[in-house]
């Protein structure tokens, strides 16, 4: 497989679970989660992400989360099913279950907290993607298992040789790294990074690059007719949408992908739910954002930012500005 195997592109929200107070999967608020991505047109989903709390989740829950989701979607756009875990065999059995359920494919960081060496990595990557016949994503996630794969030298190139491998998220936070990934792999592999800004515009007309993968999608009203413009190559239609996506997500987290004001998923969910969004409940060991000044804050992002009045609009009319 290759990239042109796959047509992922675009913006992907990477999905919250949806909890309720007293900890419980929200299968009705997945349900209607999905949904609301489908009425804002985004052109996939990730889900049991970093964002997903996967990190809290039984494996009987992730499997659920992901049938839920899977159904719900019912072929609107791609399920991508992040099947991270700390040993290859862990991996391989949450991606013989996505496969099982219906899944577009599956994705997966290299495993959390054991600081593999480029080797370790390539071979638990070759273990993993070869588990199912899937098309398989590699992610890079320093921030949240302390390797950073951009950082090692062919590494991208080597992984996007496998067979089942068809794209690359990469969240360094380096976005000078993340261009060279680009320049190194984008001609066999599908690449999502940061690219929801000016430079990333310049970069996806000139350079290359598919797409953002971003934590809940709140965004989408802005991030999603910017990447249509992109594939018509309005720039001036593009420059407009991107800088009011900037403008409010650049109020939330910062360019490592840690938040403002809070932890990002607890942060992400208040904001969800100050939009009337099924963000839900976070779990342990993460907080609710419950500070009075915190929540006001984030409420005149809101406002300030407009997207409130851009998930108002009818689907269709937020491609114009």
């Amino acid at each position: 497989m290759n990239r042109d195997d796959v047509a992922w592109s675009g913006y992907w929200p990477a999905s919250p679970t949806p909890f309720t107070e007293s900890g419980a999967v929200d299968a009705d608020g997945l349900r209607d989660l999905m949904n609301l991505y489908a009425d804002v047109a985004v052109d996939g989903v990730l889900v049991n992400g970093s964002t997903g709390e996967w990190f809290s989740q039984t494996d009987d829950e992730r499997r659920q989360v992901a049938e839920i989701a899977i159904d719900a979607v019912a072929g609107r756009f791609p399920v991508v099913i992040g099947v991270s875990a700390y040993t290859a065999r862990e991996s391989s059995e949450l991606a013989a279950h996505a496969a099982s359920a219906g899944a577009d494919g599956v994705l997966s960081t290299p495993p959390p907290y054991v600081h593999t060496s480029g080797e370790e990595t390539f071979r638990f990557y070759e273990k993993i993607s070869t588990a199912t016949e899937l098309p398989f994503m590699a992610y890079n996630w320093p921030r949240g298992v302390a390797v950073d794969m951009a950082a090692v030298p062919g590494l991208f190139s080597r992984l996007a040789d496998l067979d089942n491998v068809v794209a690359i998220k990469d969240s360094t936070g380096d976005w000078l790294r993340m261009l060279d990934t680009v320049e190194a792999v984008s001609d066999r592999v599908r690449v999502f990074g940061s690219f929801l800004h000016r430079r990333g515009l310049a970069t996806l007309l000139e350079l290359g690059g598919d797409g953002n993968i971003d934590g809940g999608g709140v965004g989408a009203p802005f991030a999603v007719p910017f990447y249509r413009a992109v594939a018509e190559r309005d720039a001036d239609s593009a420059r407009g949408w991107v800088d009011k996506y900037r403008a409010f997500s650049g109020s939330l987290i910062n360019g490592d992908y840690s938040g403002i004001h809070a932890s990002p998923i607890p942060q992400l969910k208040a904001v969800m739910n100050l939009l009337g969004q099924p963000g839900g409940y976070v779990r342990d060991p993460l907080l609710p954002v419950t500070d009075p000044e915190t929540l006001d804050v984030l409420q005149n992002i809101v406002v300030q930012s407009g997207i409130q009045d851009a998930y108002a609009r009818p689907v269709g009319a937020s491609h114009a500005l």
